[in-house]
C-alpha cells in the first residue's frame, strides 16, 4: 500500500533557480529531495503544485512524495525544519488520500505581487520599485477584463512547453496596503510560464498611461507574448496560495 504525504512549505526564493530542479544551478525542490532523502533513507522525488521561476518566492507551495510504509509526518516535519536551510521553512506534512495530487488535484492558486511608488530600503528585495506614478484605477479596470477570457497565450512566455494557453482566472485586482504600498492578487486554476509577471508589466503600461483600456483587451485577444508589455523582476512575486 502506497502511502502519499503533503508538504506544506514556504521559501525564499532569491538564490535558487525556481522550484524545479536545474542542471545548472540550485532550486528549492532539489533542496527538499536531498533533505528527505537522508531523513528517510531512500531516494525520494517530490511533486510540486506547480514551478516558480528564478527569484519568485512562495508563502504557500505544496508537494507531494510517496512512502511504502506510513511515517511519523509531525516528527518529520520537525527534523525537516532543522535540517533546511533558512531560507526555507515547512508549516506541515500530512498523509493524504493516495488520489490527491499536488499539482493535478489544485483547484485554484493565487499569486500577489508587490510594488511601492516611495524609495524605501527595507522593501527593495521582495517589491519592485516604481519611480513613476501610477493609475490604479485604469490598472483595475484593465485587470478586470482578465475575469472575461480563457485565452492567455499573450502573457506566456516564448517557447514555453504548454500544452494550452487557457486558463480560468477568479480574481485580479490591485490593491493599496497602505500608502505608497501596493499589491496586485490573481487568482487561477492554472498559470502559464512567467504569466504574472508579463500581466504586471503590461498592467503598468496602463497605469503610465502608455497603453489605453482597449489596447490592453486587444493585446489579451491577439494572443501574442511580442504584444504584451515586458516581464517585471520575480524579486517582487510570491506564491500566495493554493486550494485543493
Amino acid at each position: 500500500m502506497t502511502h502519499r504525504y503533503f508538504i506544506y512549505l514556504s521559501f525564499d526564493g532569491t538564490r535558487y533557480h525556481g522550484w524545479q530542479v536545474q542542471p545548472n544551478g540550485e532550486s528549492v525542490q532539489a533542496v527538499l529531495q536531498r533533505c528527505l532523502s537522508t531523513l528517510l533513507r531512500a531516494n525520494i522525488e517530490v511533486t510540486g503544485a506547480g514551478r516558480t521561476d528564478a527569484g519568485v518566492h512562495a508563502r504557500t507551495m505544496v508537494a507531494h512524495f510517496d512512502m511504502p510504509s506510513a511515517i511519523d509526518a509531525t516528527n518529520l516535519a520537525y527534523k525537516l525544519n532543522r535540517m533546511l536551510p533558512r531560507d526555507m521553512a515547512v508549516s506541515r506534512v500530512e498523509e493524504v488520500d493516495a488520489t490527491l495530487h499536488a499539482r493535478f488535484s489544485a483547484r485554484k492558486r493565487t499569486y500577489r505581487y508587490f510594488l511601492h511608488t516611495q524609495r524605501d530600503p527595507f522593501l527593495r528585495h521582495y517589491s519592485l520599485e516604481m519611480g513613476y506614478a501610477l493609475n490604479f484605477n485604469a490598472m483595475n479596470q484593465a485587470a478586470s477584463y482578465l475575469t472575461q477570457v480563457q485565452d492567455f497565450g499573450a502573457f506566456c512566455k516564448t517557447g514555453a512547453d504548454v500544452k494550452t494557453t487557457l486558463c480560468e482566472v477568479s480574481e485580479a485586482r490591485w490593491f493599496e496596503m497602505e500608502e505608497g504600498r501596493w499589491c496586485f492578487v490573481i487568482s487561477a486554476n492554472r498559470f502559464l510560464r512567467n504569466m504574472v509577471r508579463a500581466i504586471v508589466g503590461t498592467l503598468i503600461e496602463v497605469g503610465r498611461g502608455r497603453m489605453s483600456i482597449e489596447q490592453f483587451c486587444q493585446v489579451v485577444q491577439s494572443g501574442s507574448r511580442s504584444n504584451a508589455g515586458e516581464s517585471m523582476p520575480g524579486k517582487a512575486l510570491f506564491l500566495w496560495d493554493i486550494e485543493y
